[in-house]
């Protein structure tokens, strides 16, 4: 008989992470928070999760990744990081572990927003002369901003016009747009899940993608797929594009 999954998660205590333990159900071994919590087998080291699991979902924080990237590499347990806002040493740590173990990198886990983002690189594509902008709106408590997933919309459009993305890409929303530009807007307010609107804009046309989350636990069902899925993978950095596919 197979042995069952055995799933951790790195910010357990948190939002995301507390649904993610509930969507795991019976193949939650633990979780990694600040505080260690033995009834519900919660420590406060990575390499001990590592140790009792065969996939950790990581949905803490950013200033983690670097020491998890070792911990996990380590322990040869398989990685699915939703952790946005890294500083290039924690990404060039995150693509370091995936030369060992199987990594799944996403800023967001939604099977939806995974769909949108290959739309995003198609009308990039199809339409190099318009105008794209993209709005996202969270909860007042966030701390990044633009999201993670605007930024993942974003280069999903540079992508489809083979442009280079730290050089069309535009923060300044006051600022005037240089032709190429993919301009960027963020609203923080209330406890707003998440929403984006990419639009392609024309002097005489204007076409818009839109994604609203109404629920953080769409999250935690993508992370939990993400994680039945990556075990049985080779090395490597995967997406969530890589999981819906199979």
């Amino acid at each position: 008989m197979t042995r069952p999954l055995r799933i951790g998660i790195a910010g357990i205590t948190g939002r995301l992470g507390s649904l993610c333990a509930e969507e795991a159900g019976t193949e939650l071994v633990g979780g990694l928070s600040r505080q260690e919590d033995s009834k519900r087998h919660i420590v406060t080291q990575p390499t001990l999760l590592a140790e009792m699991s065969d996939v950790i979902i990581d949905v803490s924080h950013a200033s983690q990744v670097i020491s998890h990237a070792r911990a996990f590499t380590q322990a040869k347990c398989a990685w699915v990081l939703g952790t946005t806002g890294l500083a290039e040493e924690a990404q060039a740590a995150v693509e370091e572990a995936a030369q060992h173990i199987p990594v799944l990198q996403a800023a967001n886990f939604s099977p939806a927003l995974t769909l949108f983002l290959e739309l995003a690189r198609q009308l990039g594509k199809a339409l190099p002369e318009y105008d794209a902008e993209i709005i996202e709106a969270h909860h007042r408590q966030k701390i990044d901003a633009p999201s993670g997933t605007a930024l993942a919309i974003g280069r999903a459009v540079a992508e489809g016009r083979q442009a280079d993305f730290n050089k069309v890409a535009r923060f300044d929303q006051n600022s005037r747009r240089p032709d190429d530009a993919i301009g960027f807007a963020s609203i923080r307010g209330g406890q707003i899940v998440g929403e984006h609107d990419l639009m392609f804009i024309a002097a005489d046309e204007q076409i818009t993608l839109s994604h609203r989350a109404l629920d953080r636990r769409v999250f935690a069902r993508g992370a939990v797929m993400a994680a039945r899925w990556l075990p049985h993978q080779r090395p490597g950095l995967y997406g969530m594009s890589d999981v819906l596919k199979g």
